[in-house]
């Protein structure tokens, strides 16, 4: 686990760099990753800079009442869906004055999947302002391993999704 670790500390350190040399910043919606990705983030050192807040939405109810995630999207889509997580990027960015968001939520397991929805499956999305309007981009995964492995890889690809825009 050591290596992984040192892996998404090596990724969060060059996200810094690009954000620090940029002047752009970050904020965070996470529902599976439960606060990992800002945690990875807020370990380098001078990340107040270009990380002013993030948001823990694990339940339905927080997608709901802390980022504005729709009702009907949840219910319809299901929270494990691109709709849902291009809304919490949405709502994250709306909440703060950052200039990117990622959001992710998936399922982690051991238990939760729903046909259609294996345990691994993981939507992520990444948001960047352009003027007035919002750039999103998302991606759906399928990680395989136990419940550390799914959450340690959405925290690296929502990382590398960073790095990427």
């Amino acid at each position: 686990m050591k290596n992984n670790d040192s892996a998404i500390q090596r990724l969060a350190a060059r996200v810094a760099r690009q954000l620090q040399d940029s002047g752009r910043t970050v904020t965070t919606a996470e529902s599976c990753t439960g606060g990992w990705i800002a945690k990875a983030l807020t370990d380098i050192a001078g990340s107040s800079q270009w990380f002013g807040e993030g948001f823990v939405t694990y339940g339905n109810k927080a997608k709901l009442d802390r980022l504005g995630v729709p009702h009907a999207l949840l219910t319809v889509r299901g929270a494990v869906s691109e709709a849902v997580v291009r809304a919490m990027a949405r709502g994250a960015l709306q909440l703060t004055d950052a200039d990117l968001a990622v959001a992710v939520s998936g399922i982690a397991g051991p238990g939760g999947a729903v046909p259609g929805r294996p345990v691994g499956t993981v939507w992520l999305c990444w948001a960047r302002r352009r003027g007035r309007g919002l750039r999103l981009t998302t991606e759906r995964r399928r990680f395989r391993g136990n419940r550390e492995a799914v959450r340690r890889k959405t925290v690296s690809r929502a990382l590398q999704g960073l790095l990427d825009r």
